[in-house]
């Protein structure tokens, strides 16, 4: 099975479809007055492709348990074909897409086998995905603004050259996954005069879209970024470092004590994440790329367009 646990928590939505064809007319008139002999068509096939939805992880080796918080099943008559529907819901870090389709494909074929018996000539025909909503690529914003970033390493031991540098490369890779450009990397000690001066270079008119430090969040005497920065902020976001410190509380009782802030300067949205490889990318995991969507709001857009 694939690793989901970097994922967050999103509401998934799939809708699929089935068709049946009949080779006799009579099969229909059948299902329409309830005389098929094996019982009601429409109800038996609908249980029968609910508990497939709820049971997919058990046959499909692959797909990961999840909680199916909504499932519909809707079957009509259109011409000589039976058109099912199947629309699924849940939240969490994985689509329901499978689910949606394994439900069509059984309640698919409970019809057949309870038609069989009185129409030789009957088919499955299509199973397909319709939709399906939720998740990182419903999220991301394709806004085409060739976004760049600067990311700056608080650090005193990466400063003085006794420790190699991992958060800021891990946060710069997972910048670039997103397609945001880090168009300038540097190296500061943990002094509030060199953090001023690394904002005062990276916000303004010539500014980066996106300023991130990694490094000075946490507790020790030498941490001051939070402090140092959050007067600077024309704006603070908390709901940005909430959602950050959510997410790592899930995977570390420790990230509780992360102090980090989140806001904008000027056009700048500035991040403070924490100083361990670990944390600085769990921290981007939990914000990319839907934090992207500030650029959107900053342009006068509305949030569901």
């Amino acid at each position: 099975m694939n690793n989901i646990t970097n994922k967050i928590n999103t509401l998934r939505q799939a809708v699929a479809e089935a068709r049946i064809t009949v080779s006799d007319p009579a099969t229909l008139e059948a299902i329409r007055q309830g005389t098929v002999p094996k019982g009601n068509v429409f109800e038996m096939s609908r249980a029968a492709g609910l508990l497939a939805i709820k049971k997919t992880s058990d046959v499909i080796p692959d797909c990961h348990p999840l909680p199916v918080e909504y499932a519909a099943i809707q079957s009509e008559i259109r011409g000589d074909q039976i058109h099912i529907e199947v629309e699924v819901h849940a939240i969490y870090r994985t689509g329901v897409e499978v689910e949606a389709m394994h439900g069509a494909a059984v309640t698919a074929l409970t019809m057949y086998d309870m038609l069989k018996p009185i129409d030789k000539g009957v088919e499955i025909g299509t199973i397909r995905l319709v939709k399906k909503k939720g998740g990182k690529s419903q999220f991301r914003d394709h806004l085409h603004l060739d976004l760049q970033a600067a990311v700056v390493v608080c650090s005193d031991s990466v400063s003085a050259g006794s420790k190699a540098d991992k958060a800021g490369l891990a946060i710069r890779e997972k910048l670039e996954q997103w397609e945001v450009k880090v168009s300038q990397y540097t190296v500061i000690p943990d002094e509030p005069d060199a953090i001023r001066k690394a904002v005062a270079e990276y916000t303004g008119a010539d500014g980066a879209d996106l300023l991130l430090f990694t490094g000075g969040t946490g507790l020790s005497p030498r941490d001051i970024t939070p402090e140092t920065i959050q007067p600077l902020l024309d704006r603070e976001i908390p709901g940005v470092m909430e959602a950050a410190r959510k997410y790592g509380q899930d995977r570390t009782p420790f990230a509780m004590l992360s102090r980090g802030v989140a806001g904008m300067i000027g056009k700048t949205l500035v991040l403070t994440l924490p100083g361990s490889t670990n944390g600085a990318r769990e921290t981007m995991d939990a914000l990319f790329p839907y934090v992207l969507h500030i650029f959107r709001v900053a342009q006068g857009m509305r949030h569901d367009a």
